[in-house]
């Protein structure tokens, strides 16, 4: 798992049940004011998910909002 992974993953499961919107996880874990689309916090969901394996359930997505952890 990168850093940023776990940073994202640490982000969502501190708050379980809270939907963080991508541009929020981008300042929080990127510590960038992002406003432009991008694909970065999507791709980082989807590793992060694969490397959760049968875990992977974990991480939500809230369509046209952004994920939420679900424990």
């Amino acid at each position: 798992m990168t850093f940023k992974e776990y940073e994202l993953l640490k982000l969502l499961m501190q708050r379980p049940g809270i939907v963080f919107s991508r541009q929020e996880i981008m300042e929080r874990v990127w510590g960038i004011d992002f406003t432009l689309e991008t694909r970065t916090v999507d791709m980082h969901v989807k590793t992060l998910r694969q490397k959760l394996g049968e875990n992977n359930d974990i991480i939500k997505t809230v369509r046209n909002v952004g994920y939420k952890a679900e424990l």
